[in-house]
Order: structure tokens, then C-alpha cells, then sequence
């Protein structure tokens, strides 16, 4: 496949497609083909900046690609994906992956089966500084692992948090495959949860993870949008490694744009580098020259382990075993 242009397809014209096609574009050996969405209008929206095709149903969209993007509501992302696999293709699936551990093991096995590669949009582990963190924790570096901690703070207006589940599923996927990725599946997983507004959103839009690591060491896991940080040196978003011999930080506040977003206060720009960044491996080196992506269906499903022990604990107030 690396001797043509690889032909990608989007299912879903959200805001998410904006940052996905800059990692198509981004990568030489692959062109965004064409763009499908429930919602024909948003589509040919997509479309013309893109510079691609409208496909007039998803079934016609994968028959015509090589990968599938799959960028719709997680409720939807199961099917979508599978739709994507039965028909031979290579699946990229937006964060969560699925609503359920059963839907991710008959993706999981389904892509067994067909030979192809699926992989969910993991992107924080894709960016350098994690990375970087990732080497100094298994090189020893930092000496022995004593503690972890990825913080979220960004305000969302209540008609934007009440699009989503609530920050457990919405957020702490995040945190939950980065803690996977830099130290592992932790042993025991602590959780509580409250929401902070007028009334208008049942769903909750804090919550906090205390968990004890195989290695003895304590993650501590926050996700909020509850409210801004604008303190000095603020958690917006922050993974922070210590050890007995070093320590490691990533932020968002070290890339800033004084630039209105559309939900954030400001632009955080080291968010679309990291989907450009996860776009361009799965598309050249997993897609290209037959590479394991960073992360797997089988990360993903224990991601979705962990964030319903999440749901477990706050549901019985008591510490999960993983």
C-alpha cells in the first residue's frame, strides 16, 4: 500500500474532522478521499475546505477507501466500525472507542479475522513530550515510579457539556490510556464524581481518580469542566511524572494561541498537534510499512475496564480492583 496514494474516508463532520484531515494532509502517501455524515449540510461544509467528495451513504464511502475514519457520537462508533472492517478496511475510531467492553472485543476479533489494522485515536501518547516520559520511566532515568498525575481543567458551557455523557466517559479516556501507556493497568481504582452548574445537566463535569499502581506508586486522575485554571502555572492540562530520581511534566499551557475557540477560553495548541501527529503514524507507519500502532483495541479495552471500575467505585463507594 505504500507504493500508491492510500485513500481515506471521514464518517462524521464534527469539529474533530477539522483537526483529522490536517493529519491526512499532513502525511504524503495518503488523500482524503471523501467525507459521509448524518447530516448531508455539514458534510458539503467539510467538503469544499477539504477538498473532497460528498459520499451519499457510508456503505459507498467504504467501498470506495482504503482506511476509514470513524469521527461520529460514541454511541455510533461500534457500528460504523464494524461496517468499516466487514468490508476489508483499515479503521482509525475516534475516542471512546465504544460504549461497552463486549462492543471493543467484537471489534477487536472482527479485525482479527479480516487482517486489518483498528486503532483508537489514543493521541496524547503520540505527542513527543509523553513520549519522552515514557523513555525516562522505563530506562530508569527517574529512578523507581512514585507517582502519577494527569489533570484536566477547562471550563465548558453547559450547552456544550450537555452533549456529552459526562466527564468519566468523555474525559478520563484520556487519562485512563495515557496512565496505561506510561506506567500500566493499575491494581486498585478509586473514583467520585459531582457536577457544579445551575441544575441544567444531570451528567457530572468533575471527577477524581485516586489508583494504586502494580509498582506501589499512586495516579491521581482529575477531569473537569466545571471551571477554568488560571492560576499560576495552571492545571488546564498536565500529565506530571515523579520518581525517586527525576520527575517529568507535559502542558497545554506551554502552547497557547490568544485566540477565542469555540468552547475553550483560549486555543490550546498542542491538542491538534497531537491528532495530527497520531493521524500521520497510524497512516505512514502503521498503514504504510506494516507498524504496530502505539495503541490497540486491546488498550482500548482495558481503557473501557477501567473507566467502568471507575463508574463502579463512585457507584459504590468503595476502591475497585482492576
Amino acid at each position: 500500500m505504500n507504493k500508491r496514494m492510500i485513500k481515506v474516508g471521514f464518517i462524521g463532520a464534527g469539529d474533530i474532522s477539522l483537526l483529522h484531515a490536517e493529519g491526512v494532509q499532513s502525511s504524503p502517501n495518503a488523500q482524503l478521499t471523501g467525507i459521509w455524515n448524518r447530516t448531508r449540510e455539514k458534510a458539503e461544509e467539510k467538503s469544499k475546505l477539504f477538498k473532497c467528495k460528498v459520499f451519499d451513504s457510508v456503505e459507498a464511502l467504504i467501498q470506495s477507501v482504503d482506511v476509514v475514519y470513524v469521527l461520529t457520537n460514541m454511541e455510533t462508533h461500534h457500528q460504523y466500525a464494524r461496517m468499516a472492517i466487514d468490508a476489508g478496511k483499515h479503521v482509525l475510531i475516534e475516542k471512546p472507542t465504544a460504549t461497552t467492553i463486549e462492543e471493543i472485543q467484537d471489534l477487536e476479533q472482527a479485525a482479527q479475522a479480516k487482517g486489518v489494522q483498528v486503532a483508537p485515536v489514543h493521541n496524547y501518547i503520540y505527542e513527543p513530550s509523553v513520549t519522552r516520559a515514557k523513555d525516562l520511566i522505563e530506562s530508569g532515568k527517574i529512578g523507581d515510579l512514585v507517582s502519577l498525575y494527569v489533570l484536566y481543567n477547562i471550563h465548558h458551557p453547559e450547552k456544550v457539556a450537555s452533549r456529552y455523557p459526562g466527564v468519566i466517559r468523555q474525559i478520563l479516556t484520556h487519562h485512563a490510556y495515557c496512565t496505561l501507556y506510561l506506567v500500566g493497568a493499575p491494581e486498585k481504582i478509586s473514583c467520585m464524581k459531582a457536577t457544579v452548574n445551575d441544575g441544567s445537566v444531570p451528567q457530572e463535569n468533575i471527577a477524581m481518580v485516586t489508583m494504586k499502581m502494580k509498582n506501589n506508586s499512586l495516579s491521581h486522575l482529575c477531569a473537569s469542566f466545571a471551571s477554568d485554571d488560571h492560576a499560576g502555572d495552571p492545571w488546564t492540562f498536565m500529565i506530571k511524572v515523579i520518581g525517586t530520581k527525576g520527575a517529568s511534566r507535559y502542558s497545554y499551557r506551554d502552547w497557547v494561541e490568544n485566540t477565542p475557540a469555540t468552547v475553550h477560553s483560549q486555543t490550546y495548541s498542542a491538542y491538534p498537534y497531537t491528532i495530527r501527529a497520531m493521524g500521520t503514524h497510524f497512516l505512514e507507519q502503521v498503514i504504510g510499512k506494516g507498524e504496530k500502532p502505539l495503541s490497540s483495541l486491546e488498550d482500548a479495552l482495558t481503557c473501557m475496564k477501567m473507566i467502568e471500575a471507575c463508574e463502579q467505585s463512585v457507584e459504590e463507594e468503595r476502591h475497585i480492583s482492576l
